[in-house]
């Protein structure tokens, strides 16, 4: 079974726990992020300690600095993905492209692109001949 304990830190130690940890060679897990019914952001890193998830927690900012340095592709992939589904910066990074729009879509960050069923519907009727 696996356990999970969750850490509130503040932005400034974020990079001092990932240096931290990469030293100790435990593994950056993953980086979640969502907002609150309040509208503010939630940042979580989980880090995999034999059978426990450490999870250093940040609420309310929006401004955080990117351990992308320190834990590669592994930090900087997730990093890149909260940028643009929640509109969170992270110092350091490179979001010069999207991961997941055009650059022409969307201006701004922090949007998630949505079509309507009945749209997607009507799209794939045309493909099909109108069937």
């Amino acid at each position: 079974m696996q356990n999970y304990k969750k850490i509130p830190i503040t932005k400034e130690e974020i990079v001092p726990v990932a240096e931290r940890m990469r030293k100790n060679g435990v593994i950056l897990a993953m980086i979640h992020g969502y907002l609150t019914d309040e509208g503010k952001v939630n940042i979580s890193y989980e880090y995999q300690l034999g059978e426990t998830i450490e999870s250093y927690t940040i609420e309310g900012e929006n401004v955080l600095p990117s351990i992308s340095a320190i834990y590669d592709q592994a930090a900087a992939w997730p990093e890149r993905e909260l940028n643009e589904l929640i509109d969170v910066t992270f110092e350091g990074l490179d979001t010069s492209k999207r991961l997941f729009m055009p650059e022409s879509l969307l201006e701004g960050q922090g949007q998630i692109f949505v079509t309507p069923m009945d749209e997607l519907m009507k799209k794939n009727q045309r493909k099909e001949g109108g069937k």
